[in-house]
């Protein structure tokens, strides 16, 4: 059986048997061939990889529309409500290809730019074990991150290679409107950091830079994505003792406040916390504590869901290794 995918002159598709209609001057005809689709949309996640496959061929019919765009970003988001990691592990590279195809006829798109640097940075970090791959994946991410913020300030575009006063000039001059790009911009940046080797110091060299706009961030809307940006600010001062030159007190402010401003309902701060400065600080009963909590949490949140479980998941691991650890 055959179905027409049809966009007419308002943009909008439907979906025809052959032979019922012809199309318009207006119209765009995609065919697809059904009887070959069965075993493919069996389950859930082969509905989704159908789905994926559908929108790439009204792409290559040349039916790159707003709602074909906005379908693309909205399944990106989506993702983040899911509450099966491997669902979305195994999705996500489908969905990968359909971003980049749209970026292929929409390069400037910013909002496809900020979807594609969110899921490469995500499906880097969460999913690829091989290390080289996982590096590639994170430094497409942060090209991407950093494509759409040159979109929105122009002054951007060389941000990385600027010295370090110069840049902390600029990235002080960024406003509320340019909040989310730039908050992309950090984040992946972070994942290039956390697909770099232990030895590469370039990489690490980066911290202060992308400490600076997580501070920004924080003066524009520490609210922003759940108070994240006192995670990674946290993370940061956590990463060496006081002796050392660390700040394990000013990180577990930082977290302390993230889990203020979710209520709560951020299990990525505690989980951190946990591994970053109780572990650090050699401090059993606030880390036992803190992972039991998680553990006993419901993970379910709008925007967060994804998260949570695996942050759960990770909680699990620690608390097995406590005594491991501090004995």
């Amino acid at each position: 059986m055959t179905r027409q995918f049809v966009q007419s002159a308002g943009g909008h598709f439907q979906i025809r048997q052959a032979g019922e209609f012809e199309p318009g001057p207006n119209s765009v005809l995609v065919r697809v061939s059904m009887a070959r689709t069965p075993a493919i949309v069996a389950g859930y996640p082969g509905r989704w990889l159908a789905l994926c496959g559908c929108t790439l061929l009204l792409l290559l019919g040349g039916c790159v529309t707003t709602a074909t765009q906005q379908l693309a970003i909205n399944v990106s988001a989506a993702l983040v409500n899911q509450n099966d990691p491997a669902l979305v592990r195994d999705g996500a590279p489908a969905h990968l290809l359909l971003l980049e195809g749209l970026l292929e006829g929409d390069p400037g798109n910013e909002g496809l730019l900020l979807a594609a640097a969110r899921m490469y940075g995500a499906y880097a970090t969460l999913f690829v074990e091989d290390k080289e791959r996982a590096r590639s994946m994170a430094d497409k991410a942060h090209g991407y991150a950093a494509r759409a913020l040159c979109q929105r300030r122009p002054d951007t575009c060389a941000a990385d290679h600027l010295p370090f006063d110069d840049f902390t000039a600029l990235v002080d001059t960024i406003e509320q409107q340019d909040l989310s790009a730039l908050y992309v911009y950090a984040v992946t940046w972070v994942g290039r950091v956390q697909t770099s080797g232990p030895g590469d110091f370039d990489a690490l060299a980066d911290l202060p830079r992308i400490a600076t706009i997580m501070e920004r961030v924080l003066v524009l809307d520490e609210h922003y994505d759940h108070g994240q940006a006192h995670v990674y600010l946290g993370a940061f001062d956590c990463r060496l003792s006081a002796a050392l030159g660390g700040r394990p007190e000013q990180g577990r402010l930082h977290f302390e406040r993230a889990i203020a401003l979710s209520n709560g309902r951020n299990l990525r701060a505690p989980v951190e916390l946990a591994r970053r400065c109780a572990r650090l600080t050699f401090d059993r009963e606030l880390h036992d504590r803190l992972l039991n909590e998680v553990l006993a949490a419901d993970p379910d949140e709008p925007g967060l869901t994804l998260s949570n479980v695996l942050a759960q998941q990770e909680a699990r691991v620690l608390l097995d290794t406590s005594a491991d650890y501090f004995e």
